[in-house]
């Protein structure tokens, strides 16, 4: 089975995807969460950008529907807010059909464009399409070797199968050399790519983040996975 087909299955079993509708329309919101329950997913329902505002301050989704015309935030003010420190996929359900308002909206981060009135079907079709992307970009995010793997994503890291329980420094140090196998980073060039800030030669902080994952992944199997390069610095092996 290729990746896309896979993906394909994974999203329809997701029963626990979260999406919010952004319609102040009491009928289309209705309609809305229909399509979204009809294919096994949870909805939230807003009925102004404010309230979405609020609800995104309070919880994660996995997608979201969102009209443009809304009372008090509008939905271009709060597709803006949105896109500073989120990527989760937006669809713009709106009545504008204009060419000019779709370019506008994709550009300020839509990842799809759905005119009113709308198909049940076109509807249910495009969250799954996006939802597949979603799906596929954060699969995309795990770096592997041998039997360890980092999700970036989850911000889990794996060593057959037993999780680790690494600082975010730990997990930083650990996603660097899984993108770089085999290359030898210095104590001076970690602490660089952690910190952006120049190494010290008297700071030994880089050892001991280094020293504790490997009791972290010894505890798990005998396997090396660090070697330390006498006078040089470190390498996945």
């Amino acid at each position: 089975m290729d990746k896309f087909r896979e993906a394909n299955r994974e999203v329809k079993n997701l029963k626990q995807v979260e999406i919010m509708i952004v319609e102040d329309d009491d009928d289309i919101n209705r309609i809305l969460e229909l399509i979204v329950k009809e294919q096994g997913y949870k909805a939230t329902c807003c009925f102004s950008g404010t309230e979405a505002r609020l609800r995104l301050q309070q919880q994660s989704f996995d997608l979201i529907l969102l009209d443009i015309m809304l009372p008090g935030l509008t939905g271009e003010e709060l597709l803006g807010e949105i896109r500073e420190h989120s990527s989760v996929p937006v669809i713009v359900v709106s009545a504008k059909n204009m060419i000019e308002d779709k370019v506008s909206l994709l550009r300020l981060g839509a990842d799809d464009y759905m005119v009113k009135p709308f198909a049940r079907e076109e509807v249910a079709a495009r969250i799954e399409v996006q939802l597949r992307k979603n799906y596929s970009r954060q699969a995309d995010k795990c770096l592997n070797w041998k039997a360890l793997t980092l999700d970036e994503g989850r911000h889990v890291a794996m060593v057959e199968k037993s999780e680790l329980n690494l600082t975010n420094v730990e997990f930083d140090i650990l996603k660097i050399m899984l993108k770089h196998p085999k290359q030898v980073f210095s104590k001076a060039k970690l602490y660089e790519l952690l910190w952006n800030d120049v190494y010290r030669g008297n700071d030994n902080s880089i050892s001991v983040h280094v020293s504790n994952i490997r009791k972290k992944i010894a505890a798990v199997t005998k396997e090396e996975y660090i070697k330390t390069i006498w006078g040089i610095g470190f390498s996945l092996v």
